[in-house]
C-alpha cells in the first residue's frame, strides 16, 4: 500500500521539477539567443582585425621603403640619428559588450623628441619616422581588435559548451526525473482511488441488513 500523503508529496515534486524544467528551457533559449549575437559580434571583430592587419603591414611596408632610400642617401649613421626617440605609449580603453570586457581602442602617444635632438639627415628618413609612427598607432589598433576578438570567441565557445550541458544533459534529466515522478503519482492516486472504493463498498449494508 501506498502511504498516506505521498500523492502531496509527488505533487510537490512534480511541481518543482516543472519549475526547474521551465528555468532551464528559458537559460537555453537565452543563450542561444547571447550565441547568435556572439557569432555575429566576432565576425564583426575578424573583418576588423583583418583590415587592422592589412593597415598595419602594409604601413611598415611603406616605412620599410623609407628607411631604404635614406640608407642609401645617407648611411647608417643618418639611420641612427633619425631613429633616435623616445619610446611611445600606449593607452587602451575597455569596454563591455554581451557581457564579455574586452579593448575597444588602443591611443598612442609618440615620444617626443626634445628641441635639441638631431634631425634625420635626409627627407626619406623623415617619412620613415611618420611612416614607422603610424604603422606603431595601425599595431595598437591591430593589437586592441585582436584582443577581443579573442576574448570574445572565448565567450562564445564557452557559452556553446553551457548550452550543450543545458540541452544534452540537464534538461533531459529533468525531463526524466519529472516523468518518473509523474507516473508514481498517478500509480499512487490510482491505488488512493481504488482503496477508497473498496472502504466503501465495506461500509455499504449488505442486502437484506
Amino acid at each position: 500500500m501506498t502511504a498516506a500523503g505521498t500523492p502531496a508529496v509527488g505533487r510537490a515534486a512534480s511541481l518543482r521539477l516543472q519549475h526547474s524544467l521551465r528555468v532551464a528551457t528559458r537559460g537555453a533559449e537565452l543563450l542561444d539567443r547571447q550565441l547568435h549575437l556572439l557569432r555575429a559580434l566576432l565576425t564583426d571583430l575578424r573583418r576588423a582585425e583583418s583590415a587592422a592587419r592589412t593597415e598595419w603591414e602594409g604601413l611598415v611596408r611603406q616605412a620599410d621603403v623609407w628607411v631604404l632610400r635614406g640608407l642609401l642617401l645617407s648611411g647608417e649613421n643618418a639611420l641612427r640619428t633619425a631613429s633616435a626617440v623616445p619610446a611611445a605609449d600606449v593607452a587602451v580603453a575597455w569596454e563591455d559588450t554581451l557581457g564579455v570586457r574586452h579593448p575597444s581602442r588602443a591611443t598612442v602617444t609618440p615620444g617626443a623628441a626634445g628641441p635639441s635632438a638631431p634631425l634625420p639627415g635626409n627627407t626619406a628618413l623623415v617619412h620613415a619616422r611618420t611612416s614607422y609612427r603610424a604603422a606603431v598607432e595601425a599595431a595598437a589598433r591591430y593589437g586592441a581588435v585582436s584582443a577581443a576578438a579573442r576574448l570574445v570567441e572565448a565567450r562564445l565557445r564557452s557559452t556553446v559548451v553551457r548550452i550543450r550541458a543545458l540541452r544534452r544533459h540537464r534538461i533531459p534529466r529533468i525531463q526524466a526525473d519529472l516523468a518518473a515522478v509523474q507516473l508514481a503519482l498517478e500509480q499512487a492516486e490510482h491505488e488512493d482511488a481504488v482503496r477508497r472504493r473498496w472502504a466503501t463498498r465495506r461500509t455499504e449494508p449488505l442486502p437484506g441488513d
